[in-house]
């Protein structure tokens, strides 16, 4: 009787150890700069068919890891490809000397030349080689200056991306909406709204979906309830 105990939790363990997803760094050249980001991506056997991918990206000041630690969406879908892109030094408002690692929030920003646009173009390039990316399921989330970042690829990149997710972050003045998509948005007080793609308008969501004040401010809770909204409606 206790091997067969013995036999079933082995099994249970390999099991659950087979759906585990597997983190790695990968690295790009763009424009002659290194870039990385954290990957995490379901184990082999789950990559029959195509998968998901999302881009989390972390505010100014941030890194992919401190993303991953505190969102650790990976946790939370690991089905899907999960990426960490690390930001670069930028000036910012908040830091105009760019001591702090940050993402454009414009396209054509003076002095950065499109790098992050950049990024992202080659990182889905590549990941679609590496994995089986469902194409049509591509989503971005991010936090403050990672959150503009994100409204910026739906300005620029609307066409690859399938939903965003916005966490207390806004849209350049100098960018504008042309493409109609899914989003979820939290603003600082973490009221949420979604973005209709058919009727271009935001409506508030049901009280259900809504987090509170304190949930809005961690990054990860947030972004978390990004794709749980994402993953219901889309």
């Amino acid at each position: 009787m206790r091997s067969f105990r013995l036999l079933i939790l082995f099994t249970l363990a390999a099991a659950s150890a087979s759906t585990l997803t597997a983190q790695t760094t990968m690295t790009w050249t763009v424009d002659g700069v290194q870039r990385q980001a954290l990957v995490f991506g379901p184990a082999p056997a789950t990559n029959a068919h195509p998968l998901p991918l999302v881009f989390a990206f972390h505010g100014h000041f941030g890194n992919m890891n401190a993303a991953a630690q505190f969102m650790h969406l990976q946790t939370f879908w690991p089905g899907a490809i999960i990426v960490y892109p690390q930001g670069l030094k930028t000036p910012s408002q908040v830091d105009p000397n760019g001591n702090g690692f940050g993402w454009q929030v414009r396209a054509g920003q003076q002095g950065l030349n499109d790098r992050d646009l950049k990024f992202f173009d080659v990182m889905v390039a590549s990941l679609s080689q590496k994995f089986p990316v469902d194409s049509t399921r591509i989503y971005a989330t991010g936090f403050s200056n990672g959150a503009i970042f994100s409204y910026l690829l739906w300005a620029e990149r609307g066409k690859v991306l399938a939903a965003v997710g916005i966490v207390a972050g806004r849209l350049d003045p100098a960018e504008h909406l042309t493409l109609a998509r899914s989003a979820t948005m939290i603003a600082a007080r973490a009221t949420t709204f979604c973005h209709s793609p058919t009727s271009n308008r935001q409506f508030k969501l049901p009280d259900r979906l809504t987090t509170s004040p304190a949930q809005a401010r961690a990054a990860g809770q947030s972004a978390r309830f990004i794709l749980q909204a994402a993953r219901r409606q889309w």
